[in-house]
């Protein structure tokens, strides 16, 4: 018979070596035998969390949690993080959070996501109380300090500019983005927008201090890929109601649409659903390669399998919205996976767009937006992939304007509420009361009503910008 100690160093050697389907049947194997052992439930958890198996991996960090293991405030902190992540419950995450806390009342992992959770609830003072904790227990850590940046307005941003700028001149790599990034937002909101730009110019150049990723060529002949791949001859047949797709440039004004249409008594918000990428590198590699030549059956299988993810988030959503920028990348797919999707493309102003972009501390998948020239080669060649589904698909695409939307909103949301089949509701408007959990960069500006100032925002910084052949 084999030990728990030869079943054990079996299943690590797996996970190791990121064989992760083989690992978790080791797993399984080892508590099948030797259920008290906390530590292979822990890892076990982490496996199928890792699977996207959500449920499945909840239930195996509770047996860890039951079974005594070391630092449980770590457990109940990845069960947050599955919960408000994956799942859509914000309340269970909340709870998750708090049991970790009770535990060790100065987890800082556990106050910032706290603070984050509250953020994303829109209570401003709860997350501030948090991130204050955090900063509290680490007074030297930056993470808290730009948190807490992000939360003040008026007359608090000259007190925390000062406070800002010192941290800001002695940091270096990602803590200076971090705080470069903070300072620039206060700075701009002052009107001083020379010093707002060298902050953020400072902030990229600190953000990509590695050398940038972004690689034009390589873009180009992705997009060039993705054209000459869809449409593909397969395609499942219709299914009931496909989720409306919203999606267009980052900072272009989708979560603002989705919030508004999330307003109507149909619609369900789903927010920035990672499901189709995530299908796309579990099943589809190398792609587009891949789906040049798919069977209905492995279509209908992805197809599936978003659904039921889909559901597991959000059961019982009469209209489901799928709200994720990048998605515009993969509008072909989604096409071919669901026929009758609707897909709501949102634009903007490119200036404003790419601005917006360079001012945000985005992760290395976005290293464009660090520079803005590179910005605006993602933006020809975004263009360019807009124009190639308009000509496949053009009658299931319906562009919401920002500009157009904050400047006269009821004109610009009529033709967008009669292409998706619903009826003008009075309460669309009071989006900014909502009280979901909105998880972007845009949480609190969709907590605000309707604005028309981030409207032409590039020329407050004209004569800063280089040419970018928009």
């Amino acid at each position: 018979m084999t030990s728990a100690g030869d079943l054990s160093r079996t299943a690590a050697a797996l996970m190791r070596g990121g064989r992760h389907e083989e690992a978790i049947k080791a797993y399984r194997a080892l508590l099948a035998s030797h259920p008290d052992t906390p530590s292979a439930w822990y890892n076990l958890g982490y496996l199928l969390r890792h699977a996207r198996r959500f449920e499945d991996a909840l239930a195996a960090y509770a047996e860890a949690l039951g079974r005594g293991i070391d630092a449980p405030e770590e457990v109940h902190l990845n069960r947050a993080v599955i919960l408000i992540d994956h799942l859509a419950r914000p309340d269970d995450a909340q709870a998750e959070l708090e049991a970790a806390l009770a535990l060790r009342p100065d987890y800082g992992p556990a106050l910032l996501n706290l603070g984050n959770l509250h953020e994303d609830r829109g209570d401003r003072e709860a997350a501030r109380a948090a991130y204050t904790r955090a900063l509290d227990v680490s007074p030297g850590g930056s993470t808290a300090l730009v948190r807490l940046a992000g939360l003040v307005t008026g007359d608090e941003r000259a007190a925390m500019i000062a406070q800002l700028q010192p941290a800001f001149a002695v940091s270096s790599g990602e803590e200076r983005a971090a705080l470069g990034f903070a300072l620039g937002r206060l700075l701009d909101a002052d009107g001083d927008y020379d010093a707002a730009f060298a902050a953020y110019r400072d902030a990229n150049a600190a953000s990509g201090a590695g050398g940038s990723s972004y690689d034009r060529s390589r873009h180009d002949a992705f997009v060039d890929r993705l054209i000459a791949t869809f449409p593909v001859a397969a395609a499942p047949p219709p299914v009931g109601k496909p989720p409306v797709f919203i999606c267009g440039m980052f900072r272009s004004g989708s979560t603002l649409v989705e919030q508004i249409l999330g307003r109507h008594s149909r619609v369900t918000p789903g927010g920035e659903l990672d499901i189709i990428s995530a299908l796309i590198w579990e099943r589809l590699r190398p792609y587009p390669d891949a789906v040049a030549s798919p069977s209905e059956d492995a279509l209908l299988t992805i197809r599936d399998a978003y659904l039921a993810q889909a559901r597991a988030r959000h059961p019982g959503a009469d209209l489901l919205t799928d709200k994720r920028p990048d998605n515009f990348l993969h509008i072909g797919l989604i096409k071919t996976l669901f026929p009758d999707a609707k897909i709501v493309h949102t634009v903007r102003d490119p200036r404003d767009t790419l601005l917006s972009l360079y001012f945000l501390h985005l992760d290395a998948s976005q290293s464009y937006a660090q520079d803005l020239e590179d910005a605006a080669h993602w933006h020809r060649a975004y263009a360019r992939l807009i124009a190639h589904w308009r000509g496949l698909y053009g009658a299931d695409i319906h562009d919401v304007d920002y500009d157009a939307l904050v400047a006269d909103p009821r004109a610009e949301l009529a033709p967008l509420l009669d292409f998706l089949g619903l009826e003008w509701e009075e309460g669309l408007l009071d989006f900014h009361t909502a009280d979901n959990a909105v998880r972007t960069a845009s949480v609190w500006q969709v907590r605000e009503p309707l604005y028309r100032r981030s409207s032409g925002r590039w020329r407050n910084y004209a004569h800063l910008l280089p040419d970018l052949g928009l």
